[in-house]
This record gives structure tokens, C-alpha cells and sequence, in this order.
């Protein structure tokens, strides 16, 4: 299984045009989001902007050079509070940056029988790494995996069932922070 740090090498290694990723879990509790999720809950504005720059700009340095990063959302509405955090200070930001993300809400539509039942990356439409987490949404490790045909099958059905986030955002306010009442 690869750590943190052996994932990351992997993308600088094998990442050259495109990552695509399938997110399924209700919560991550991953390190990487700085405290910005307990600040969202304490009802803070906005999201440390020292962590979150740097990702924002990588996004769009990757975009201007080719890369193609996109993502299904798998989720439920109503949204739970990491959710509706995932949204606004991960979401609306990423995809104003470049990343494409689109939103398979399962309220609304049924999961596609050919999407598999757990998170995966597929790095350059040739590489299937499975992710792997704890009950709590902590991460375990990543493990690549030899089921390309597999991967490929699920992102293309998650692709055709979801919608763009833009537009499915748009369509629930009553999800926006601003909007709900304490």
C-alpha cells in the first residue's frame, strides 16, 4: 500500500494529462484540509488562505499545461456538515481554478451498477489506484491496482450519471452555509 508521501511521488511521477478521482464517503478526516473543516463548523468565513493558494495555483498551472483534473462526488442530499463544507470551501474554489467536478447525488439519481463501491484515482486513463479508508474517513493507503478496464467502466458510467457541480450547486441553495439557520 502506498503512504501519503509514496501517493503524491506516484502523481509527480505518472501524471501527465489527466486524474481523474470517484469520492463516495460521507467525511475524509484527512490532515491535508489544515483545520479548515473545524473552522467551517465554528462558522468561520472562508478557509485558510496560506494552505489553500497553493493548491488552488497548482490547479491552475496544471490546467494551463495540459493536465486535465476531474472528479465525481457521490453524495446524498441533504448534505451533512463536512459535505456542505466540501462544497463551498473545496468545491466552488477548485472549480473556479480548473478542476472539472461533477456531482452523482444519490437523492436525485441511482448509482450506475458499473461504479464500484469505493474511492479510486485513475492517473492518465492507465493507472487504477484504489484508495483505502477507515470507518472514521482516515486514510489507510492507496494501492494500484491491475483492473483498468474496472476503472475506466466506472468513471465513464459516474461521468454519464452525474452533472456538472456548477449547475447542481446552483440548483440547492438550501445547502449554501448562508442559507441555513443555527
Amino acid at each position: 500500500m502506498l503512504t501519503v508521501a509514496e501517493l503524491l511521488e506516484f502523481f509527480d511521477t505518472h501524471l501527465t494529462r489527466s486524474a481523474f478521482r470517484l469520492e463516495t464517503l460521507e467525511r475524509y478526516d484527512v490532515g491535508s484540509d489544515g483545520g479548515d473543516f473545524q473552522r467551517f463548523v465554528a462558522g468561520e468565513s472562508e478557509p485558510d488562505w496560506e494552505r489553500k493558494t497553493p493548491w488552488l495555483e497548482t490547479l491552475r498551472q496544471g490546467k494551463k499545461s495540459g493536465i486535465r483534473r476531474y472528479r465525481v462526488r457521490v453524495l446524498r442530499t441533504p448534505l451533512n456538515d463536512y459535505l456542505r463544507y466540501s462544497c463551498e470551501w473545496g468545491y466552488v474554489l477548485n472549480s473556479e481554478a480548473g478542476e472539472e467536478i461533477h456531482v452523482l447525488d444519490l437523492a436525485e439519481r441511482e448509482l450506475p451498477a458499473e461504479v464500484v463501491d469505493h474511492d479510486f484515482w485513475l492517473i492518465d486513463d492507465k493507472y487504477p489506484l484504489r484508495m483505502h479508508y477507515g470507518e472514521g474517513g482516515e486514510f489507510i493507503g492507496a494501492e494500484l491496482v491491475d483492473s483498468l478496464e474496472r476503472y475506466q467502466k466506472a468513471r465513464d458510467a459516474a461521468l454519464t450519471a452525474a452533472e456538472p457541480f456548477e449547475r447542481w450547486w446552483a440548483r440547492h441553495p438550501e445547502e449554501w452555509r448562508s442559507n441555513r439557520t443555527v
